[in-house]
């Protein structure tokens, strides 16, 4: 079987190689309208793919899904257009230091049932960029709906004369094809299951991979919580909660939290408190404390019935007072469905100490949500926090992986830093998939300093 596998992938590999040779020819303008298209074929098919997408996997909504699809291919672009990835990309005239970049040749991705469309686009459209090919060995409850993206895209660029074989997708699935594929490839990148991200990481190639979510929202004293809560709300139910940048806790002031959960009533909340409810929601959720895969990306009338629990018509989103921060309570940890649980703050700094509680049980290294008009509460969170970014007052769920209005990289693929055991704290881009060359010019009139000045000598 070993042999097997080593050589399905290595022909894959090959023609990958083959593919890249020919596309490293290409101008800067072809590479681009290559990736634009790319952006273009799941622009105009979002609706179709979304469809394909909930049918295989059972999970998300497709209505969000389509929003996506069509979302992220338009930001995603728009970051992409215009930046130079061949050739010189930077000359600096006062350090005297010439930037090339280069490709890194045959990209691995291993992609997500929970974004089957966007993952592998996004993946795709940066391995391009940097004059790359791209081999995508997509998750097996997302075959059909990755490989049908990948066959649209394909028969696109073949009108553009691209090479053939640039963007593969593995149409055979198993974890020997995988470490087949990781281990023979050039870089790797793991958007997924933490299982997946170790095993990259253990390939013997440079490997960027992503952590666990578990975002918290602190909503501060001074927060416009009319405006807040719907923005948490959509964040949550979002595709029914499967994004991993969506908000997962509520952690609100003692001082305003009655008035704060009745605006979020008001969005389509329903609040539990009684002992009995809740511990029916943590075994609906929970199995011996990992999440329940027949929640994961279920709607809220699904989740309600796996706990026995009678909901009013028309509830988005379940909201459940946590017992306790941390490992007090499972409900602290991540829930990839249209839950949210609730806790309370006497000041600012307990509130972030219990996102600090909820994030070292998991999910620590991705991102926090805070809604607050305080700048010096937001740094305080800020420097006391360990994750790679920090959305403010903004819908966590659809703006953590970059928006129109916020001034992080566009992408599907979060790093979570060494907090998360990744290799980048930061979100993943074309950069991170190319090579570059430094060309360092002799400066001989720069200032080299005397003993006194470099010890502060008097």
């Amino acid at each position: 079987m070993e042999m097997d596998s080593k050589a399905y992938i290595d022909a894959y590999i090959e023609r990958a190689r083959k593919a890249q040779i020919d596309y490293e020819k290409f101008t800067q303008e072809q590479m681009d309208e290559v990736v634009m298209t790319i952006a273009k074929v799941i622009h105009d098919n979002a609706e179709y793919l979304a469809e394909l997408s909930v049918d295989e996997t059972g999970m998300g909504v497709v209505a969000d899904k389509t929003a996506k699809n069509r979302g992220k291919a338009r930001i995603i672009w728009n970051s992409l257009k215009g930046k130079k990835s061949k050739g010189i990309i930077e000359r600096d005239e006062e350090t005297g230091i010439t930037k090339i970049a280069k490709p890194i040749g045959v990209v691995a991705a291993i992609t997500p049932c929970t974004n089957p469309i966007v993952t592998p686009m996004s993946n795709a459209m940066f391995a391009l960029k940097g004059g790359n090919a791209i081999i995508i060995t997509p998750h097996h409850k997302a075959v059909r709906c990755s490989g049908k993206a990948v066959e649209l895209i394909n028969a696109e660029l073949n009108k553009l004369v691209a090479p053939e074989h640039l963007i593969q997708i593995l149409d055979q699935q198993s974890r020997e094809n995988t470490k087949s594929l990781i281990s023979g490839a050039d870089i790797v990148i793991a958007t997924g299951g933490m299982g997946m991200v170790k095993a990259a990481y253990s390939s013997g190639k440079p490997a960027l991979g992503v952590g666990a979510g578990n975002v918290q929202c602190i909503i501060d004293t001074d927060a416009d919580i009319e405006t807040a809560a719907p923005q948490i709300i959509a964040g949550r139910i979002f595709d029914n909660g499967i994004i991993c940048s969506g908000e997962q806790s509520i952690i609100l002031p003692e001082s305003g939290y009655d008035e704060m959960i009745k605006a979020f009533e008001k969005n389509g909340a329903y609040v539990i408190r009684k002992p009995e409810e809740k511990g029916a929601l943590r075994a609906a959720m929970f199995v011996d404390g990992a999440m329940n895969r027949h929640a994961v990306g279920q709607s809220i009338q699904t989740i309600a019935g796996l706990a026995r629990l009678t909901v009013p018509e028309g509830t988005k989103v379940i909201i459940a007072e946590a017992d306790g921060s941390g490992a007090e309570d499972l409900l602290a940890k991540e829930k990839m469905c249209p839950v949210l649980a609730a806790f309370k703050y006497k000041t600012f700094e307990e509130g972030v100490e219990i996102a600090k509680a909820n994030l070292e049980e998991e999910g620590k290294g991705h991102s926090v949500s805070i809604h607050s008009n305080n700048r010096e509460h937001i740094e305080y969170a800020g420097r006391e926090l360990s994750v790679s970014r920090f959305v403010i007052n903004q819908t966590c769920a659809t703006s953590a992986g970059g928006s129109f209005f916020n001034g992080l990289a566009p992408t599907n693929t979060l790093g979570c830093g060494s907090w998360g055991n990744n290799s980048i704290s930061e979100n993943l881009d074309y950069k991170h998939l190319i090579n570059i060359s430094r060309i360092a010019y002799y400066k001989k009139d720069n200032h080299v300093p005397t003993d006194e000045e470099l010890w502060n000598l008097e």
